[in-house]
C-alpha cells in the first residue's frame, strides 16, 4: 500500500467550490527537502558535460543504475503496493517514465552543444509550461504568481547571459534544452498526479525504469556506445545516478506529494546558478557576474509565488 494516503478534503465554502491553487504554500519539511534536491540536481549539469561517454548513453546509465539500486526496497517493502496498482496509476507512472525519457534524450545532448549555464537556464524555463499546464487543468494560478515565475525567468536570463548569437551549434543546444524544459514541466505534472496515491519508491522505481528502458532502445537504434569507459567517466556516472538521480530527482518526487508543481518546478530554477558555480569550478566555465544580484531575484520570485496563494484556496496536491 502506499505510505502515504490522503484524500481531497470537501469545501466548507458557503456558494460553491473553493478554487484550486496551483501555488498552495509547501510544507515546513518540503522546504527543507527542495534546497537538498536542488544542490543534488546542481550536479547534473557540468557532471554530464565533462562525462567522456555519448549523451543518451549518459542518461541511460543514471537511470538504470538507479533503478538498481531502488529494486531492492521496492521489490521487498512495496511487492504488494506495486501489485495493487490501478490501471489509472500505471498509467500515469509509465507516462511519466515516458516524459523523463525524452527530456533526458533532449537535454543531456544540448549540453554538448552549448555552455552548461545555458542549457540549465533554458531547461528551466519549465515553470513557466508547468503554470500553463496548471491553469489548462483548472487551477488558479494568481497574478502575483505570474508576476514571481516573470521575475524568476528575469534573473536566469541575467544569470547566464542565454546564448542568442549565431552560432548554429550553440543555437541547437538551446533548441534541445528548451523542448527538453517543456517535456520536464509534463513529467514533474505527471508526477504530482500519480504521487496523490503511490508512493515515492513505488513511483520512482516504475518510470525511472520506463526511462531507462527506452534510452537503452534508443543506444541500441543509434549504435551508440554503452560501455568501455574509463575509470573517471565511470565515477562520473556513479555521482550523476547517487547525487542528481536518487538524491535530486527522488527528493523532488517525494515533495510533488505534498507541494505543487509549479512551486516545485520554480524552486529548481535554482539549479541555474547552482550548476553554473559547480561547471565554474570544474569545467573552467565563468560565470557572469551577475550572479548574485540574479541569485536574490529568484527568491524574490519564488516568495511571491509561494505567497500568492488566495485564501482559503485548496493545494493543487493534497496535503499528507
Amino acid at each position: 500500500m502506499p505510505d502515504n494516503d490522503s484524500v481531497d478534503q470537501p469545501s466548507n465554502r458557503v456558494g460553491g467550490p473553493e478554487p484550486r491553487s496551483a501555488v498552495a504554500r509547501p510544507p515546513r519539511a518540503d522546504l527543507l527537502l527542495m534546497p537538498i534536491g536542488v544542490l543534488a540536481v546542481s550536479t547534473s549539469g557540468p557532471l554530464q558535460a565533462a562525462a567522456m561517454a555519448p549523451a543518451v548513453a549518459i542518461a541511460f546509465w543514471r537511470n538504470a543504475m538507479a533503478v538498481g539500486a531502488i529494486a531492492p526496497f521496492a521489490l521487498v517493502r512495496h511487492r504488494a503496493e506495486l501489485r495493487g496498482l490501478t490501471r489509472r496509476e500505471w498509467r500515469w507512472a509509465v507516462g511519466a517514465g515516458v516524459l523523463l525519457a525524452v527530456h533526458f534524450g533532449l537535454w543531456v545532448p544540448s549540453l554538448k552543444f552549448t555552455s552548461v549555464a545555458s542549457a540549465t537556464a533554458i531547461v528551466c524555463a519549465q515553470p513557466v509550461w508547468v503554470a500553463l499546464l496548471a491553469r489548462w487543468m483548472g487551477f488558479e494560478v494568481p497574478r502575483r504568481a505570474w508576476f514571481g515565475i516573470a521575475i524568476a525567468l528575469t534573473a536566469v536570463v541575467l544569470l547566464t547571459g542565454v546564448d542568442f548569437s549565431l552560432d548554429s551549434r550553440a543555437l541547437i543546444g538551446d533548441l534541445l534544452a528548451l523542448v527538453g524544459g517543456m517535456f520536464s514541466a509534463l513529467y514533474t505534472v505527471a508526477g504530482a498526479e500519480v504521487r496523490r496515491t503511490v508512493s515515492t519508491t513505488a513511483y520512482t522505481f516504475v518510470c525511472y525504469g520506463v526511462c531507462a528502458v527506452l534510452l537503452l532502445l534508443a543506444c541500441v537504434l543509434w549504435r551508440l556506445q554503452l560501455g568501455g569507459y574509463d575509470g573517471r567517466t565511470w565515477l562520473q556516472l556513479l555521482a550523476l545516478t547517487a547525487g542528481a538521480q536518487l538524491l535530486g530527482h527522488s527528493l523532488f518526487n517525494r515533495v510533488l506529494r505534498t507541494t505543487s508543481p509549479t512551486v516545485v518546478s520554480l524552486a529548481i530554477l535554482f539549479e541555474v546558478p547552482g550548476a553554473a558555480a559547480i561547471a565554474a569550478v570544474a569545467l573552467g566555465q565563468t560565470p557572469p557576474w551577475q550572479a548574485i544580484p540574479a541569485a536574490a531575484l529568484l527568491l524574490l520570485g519564488l516568495a511571491l509565488v509561494i505567497s500568492s496563494r488566495p485564501a482559503g484556496a485548496q493545494g493543487a496536491v493534497p496535503a499528507e
